[in-house]
């Protein structure tokens, strides 16, 4: 990413902590602000490091944020969201820890409740092997699980919450 400016230390401290201050941000997400500023790695190591004893920067909290947000407003699915999560550089700890943060009768409750109300939209198409298609189609780009998708598509009037 080529800069047309370079900022000071400080100041890109000072913008950086209002990035951060805004809303929970990943390292990585940081990482690439900060030297869009112009900043060699030096600079950006050391903002790093003060910004996360400062408390701006925690990989945890952003994870369970991120989960949680992704969860409750696009109603993602948790494969969906470690991909996500693995695609900003998030550990593995991090990654369990928020999956965890998602209460599984709550999880399957949307689950459900998606599935039906795309079997609804469905309703107008007569070949079922293409409404089954189109049905397993969207709710595996949600991001939800192969084998809980197929317990719906192959039972959707007997299922249960596992």
């Amino acid at each position: 990413m080529q800069t047309k400016f370079k900022v000071s230390k400080e100041k890109a401290l000072q913008k950086i902590r209002h990035f951060c201050g805004y809303q929970e941000r990943c390292h990585a997400e940081v990482k690439e602000k900060l030297y869009s500023f112009g900043l060699w790695k030096k600079d950006v190591e050391e903002i790093l490091s003060q910004l996360i004893q400062e408390s701006y920067l925690n990989e945890e909290r952003f994870a369970i944020q991120f989960t949680g947000g992704k969860f409750r407003m696009k109603q993602w699915g948790k494969v969906k969201i470690q991909y996500e999560l693995r695609q900003k550089k998030i550990s593995e700890y991090c990654i369990k820890k928020a999956m965890k943060e998602i209460d599984e009768e709550t999880y399957h409750q949307t689950f459900k409740k998606l599935a039906s109300k795309k079997m609804t939209e469905l309703k107008s198409e007569k070949n079922i092997f293409i409404k089954k298609r189109k049905l397993q189609d969207y709710l595996l780009n949600k991001g939800y699980e192969v084998t809980l998708v197929n317990q719906f598509i192959h039972n959707p009037n007997q299922f249960t919450t596992i």
